[in-house]
């Protein structure tokens, strides 16, 4: 290469120092005010991908559909409060784990990859309790490898069955989806859905007792990659909020119908006049009390005016005339 081009070592020093003393202008190019910004290409953690407000719909519908279902089955209605939806690293979420817990890997079909559900023991325990009419007591703390019991692996098997039914109907206006159990362990680090440092997504539900007050958690952890495919629909669900919706016009409709039949008390005030209490009370039979007349007389109901009208008559009745609408704050 030709280096006919290139700026010799005195030629350096000289720009070097004609900067440096300020007699050569610097800042003079293109953009120099943008600053850059660090972007690691090789990291998913990109709060763009999926709409975590989207999953807190979800999870909102989920719960109420979820405490029903265990009312059902297990005789109590325990607290279901959810936490803020987090994105992390896998490795990073299963530090904050530890073993025994009821570690369920679950296929979400249609939905691509596996995901997984975590059962804290004082959830089963004080499931356990209420099913057999105690008051709902969770555990202390396990030995790291203490295995379930066949009668607390029937309760664990309830409440997934419960959860699966709960998250098919929360995930029904976006997906159709059918849940099928992978596989059980107690360990979480047995629960491979994703490499330690692939994203996930965790909704974690916190459980509480409303007998004994017991409190335990239940993690429904997405892989990252299962639903990335599902930005758009997802993202799109959470703006659709335009009111063309079939369900909210048959929404409207209901309660239109619903309100229709309310009792509503209407006065007609032709109208008002301002005077003192001393006044008042000393009025006796044939003083006259003098008032402009208004163009419109008002229609009142409960108190607020709604129409302009003119009183006139009907046949053998007395009545108005409604000729415009009154919208409060507006004359």
């Amino acid at each position: 290469m030709a280096r006919d081009n290139l700026l010799s070592p005195e030629e350096l020093s000289a720009l070097a120092e004609g900067l440096k003393d300020g007699s050569i202008e610097a800042d003079t190019g293109f953009n120099t005010r943008l600053r850059v910004q660090k972007h690691d290409l090789a990291s998913e953690n990109s709060s763009l991908g999926v709409n975590v407000s989207s999953i807190d719909m979800i999870n909102e519908r989920f719960i109420r559909m979820f405490r029903l279902g265990l009312l059902e089955v297990l005789r109590t209605t325990p607290r279901v409060n959810p936490t803020r939806v987090q994105m992390l690293k896998f490795g990073d979420y299963l530090k904050m784990l530890k073993p025994p817990l009821s570690v369920n890997t679950i296929r979400i079909n249609p939905l691509r990859g596996f995901s997984v559900i975590m059962i804290d023991p004082n959830v089963v325990f004080s499931s356990l309790d209420s099913f057999f009419g105690g008051f709902g007591k969770g555990v202390g703390e396990l030995p790291p490898g203490r295995l379930f019991t066949p009668t607390e692996s029937r309760i664990i098997n309830i409440i997934l069955d419960v959860f699966y039914r709960s998250l098919k109907d929360a995930w029904s206006p976006i997906l159709d989806i059918e849940c099928e159990t992978v596989s059980a362990e107690i360990n979480p680090q047995f629960a491979q859905i994703a490499d330690e440092n692939d994203m996930v997504v965790l909704s974690r539900f916190e459980s509480e007792s409303s007998t004994s007050g017991g409190k335990g958690f239940i993690d429904l952890v997405y892989n990252y990659a299962t639903l990335k495919p599902l930005r758009e629909v997802l993202s799109n669900r959470v703006q659709s909020s335009d009111g063309d919706v079939e369900s909210d016009k048959l929404w409207r409709e209901d309660l239109a119908i619903a309100v229709g039949d309310a009792h509503i008390d209407v006065r007609v005030v032709m109208g008002q006049i301002k005077t003192t209490l001393h006044h008042l009370n000393s009025m006796k039979e044939g003083d006259l009390l003098f008032f402009k007349k208004p163009e419109l007389a008002h229609l009142m109901a409960h108190g607020v005016p709604s129409f302009g009208v003119n009183i006139g008559n009907k046949g053998s009745n007395v009545a108005v005339r409604i000729e415009k609408q009154i919208i409060p704050g507006h004359h």
